[in-house]
């Protein structure tokens, strides 16, 4: 095998780079400059055109990053380094390193893929490239493995998402969905400082799972011989903190549900949720549009408010649109909100004439939920605000004001995508108690992501949680949107994958993911 060989030719460089005394995984490398901050200051010029008046300066520059191509020709090379700002191209001559480095180590011992230090002065090639000069080189880390081909790279998705290391080096256009993910993390938590919001850290061990409609991974303390959870949302550990007195407060980190893996799903994936005294879910669509209209600004820039996703020109215009849970859902199924709400055989005989699967073992409140997302979600392209949910589906959420069937939610949709869901936060520990119960009587006839019972949250509640309104985001999504991405895989850095199978000498292709 042909990559079998040049990692022995490669490790036998490695021992020649020692005899010549270099280090060929050296420890250090003091440098004063990165690729993408000299083409971003000096810049480029066309071929036939110059600068007026331009003139490089005549410092000297180090930089250090990896070899991505090379050309020799003779007594000199032209090849590119890459850091993590860019891609810089570099002359090298023979005169000017010494004819033994050269011809012994530049020639011979240095491959495409190595990470070098440069050191040296710019000019400009008769193309009008910017390139630096070589007055020296040291080898910084041998590359045993070739990279991937350099005019097909990496393409192949299932590899580039088991080996990220190697798509961040050949394909400069994922590092930039990461610097983006970032910044729209970092960006978040400026607006919600800017507003007074603490940000804090709850357990993502716990005792029981509850504050989300969703089945847990469970793990064992064995220091304390129990079964613990890892936590499929911070709610209940957030509202405790209101009871406390911390009046506006936001997590934003891990949560864990032992769900499929889908192009909108992962098991592990980012949160952000944020808690409000004194407010309700009017509040936060309102917030909501603003958050949205700063993340605009600052990707964007200035003013933008319309993007496009996968080919669909999307509006984030205030104000977003509104819509009835109920009053869509009957739009769509012909049947009445009455019907919906209390009529089973009905909304079982529409189950299944929709062709939803397990009609006959799902509870009529799921079947409700699997028909708006099966009729209602896919038309909701541009932003959306889906309100005012059945209760019976809303456990920690409080009823809206008048009409007791329903509680003063909202859900945030975009491209069919739920990406922010919120409510009217429901402080009163009674009915708290009575909602909780309800769960576990689901759970006991086979609902798994029904919630458990959780003392001591009702404890808190009887010592008074204040008005409170709460929203989480899911920042995964988030980020897919404005990336441009129709994969959660796209936008972590290591998605959860099937375990690679092995036939023989090949690994099996692995099924494709589900949409």
């Amino acid at each position: 095998m042909a990559e079998e060989r040049i990692l022995e030719q490669r490790k036998e460089k490695v021992e020649k780079l020692k005899e010549l005394g270099y280090e060929p995984y050296a420890y250090r490398y003091e440098t004063n400059a990165k690729a993408g901050e000299l083409l971003e200051k000096f810049g480029r010029v066309k071929e036939g055109e110059e600068r007026e008046n331009e003139e490089l300066p005549k410092d000297e520059f180090s930089l250090a990053g990896r070899i991505m191509s090379m050309r020799v020709m003779g007594k000199a090379a032209f090849f590119h380094i890459q850091d993590e700002s860019g891609r810089i191209q570099c002359y090298i001559r023979k005169d000017s390193v010494g004819e033994e480095f050269y011809n012994k180590v530049f020639k011979k011992l240095i491959d495409i893929g190595d990470i070098v230090g440069v050191r040296g002065t710019l000019f400009r090639t008769r193309t009008g490239e910017l390139t630096l000069e070589v007055k020296e080189m040291v080898p910084l880390t041998k590359s045993l493995r070739p990279l991937p081909e350099k005019w097909h790279g990496l393409k192949d998705t299932e590899k580039r998402y088991r080996q990220r290391y190697l798509d961040l080096i050949v394909n400069p256009e994922v590092r930039e969905i990461f610097r983006t993910r970032t910044k729209v993390i970092k960006k978040i938590r400026e607006f919600l400082d800017s507003r007074g919001f603490i940000e804090v850290e709850t357990p993502i061990l716990q005792p029981i799972a509850s504050g989300a409609a969703a089945r847990p991974f469970i793990t064992h303390y064995n220091a304390l011989d129990i079964d613990v959870y890892l936590r499929i949302a911070p709610e209940l550990y957030l509202k405790r903190l209101l009871v406390g007195g911390i009046e506006r407060v936001y997590e934003l980190g891990k949560n864990f549900r032992n769900e499929g893996i889908s192009t909108r799903h992962n098991p592990e994936f980012t949160m952000v949720e944020w808690y409000m005294a004194y407010a309700d879910y009017n509040d936060l669509m309102e917030m909501t549009e603003e958050l949205f209209e700063f993340l605009l600004d600052e990707i964007f820039g200035k003013g933008v408010r319309e993007i496009e996703y996968q080919g669909e020109k999307l509006s984030f215009k205030r104000p977003f649109r509104r819509i009835s849970y109920l009053g869509e859902l009957s739009r769509k199924t012909g049947l009445t909100e009455e019907e919906l709400l209390h009529d089973e055989d009905k909304v079982l005989q529409k189950v299944k004439e929709v062709g939803i699967e397990r009609a006959e073992e799902l509870s009529h409140f799921k079947r409700v939920q699997e028909l708006f997302e099966a009729l209602v979600e896919p038309e909701l392209i541009q932003p959306t605000f889906v309100v005012d949910f059945p209760k019976a589906i809303s456990p920690l959420a409080k009823e809206k004001r008048g009409n007791p069937e329903l509680v003063e939610r909202f859900e945030l949709f975009v491209f069919g995508r739920e990406i922010a869901n919120a409510y009217t936060e429901l402080n009163n520990p009674k009915e708290q108690e009575e909602r909780f119960k309800q769960q576990l009587e689901e759970r006991a006839k086979g609902d798994e992501e029904a919630m458990e019972y959780d003392a001591d949250f009702i404890t808190a509640l009887e010592y008074g949680m204040p008005p409170t309104a709460g929203e989480g985001i899911g920042i995964d999504r988030l980020v897919m949107l404005f990336t441009n991405k129709d994969s959660i895989r796209e936008v972590l850095l290591f998605p959860q994958l099937r375990p690679e199978k092995r036939c023989g000498e090949e690994i099996c292709q692995l099924e494709p993911e589900e949409k």
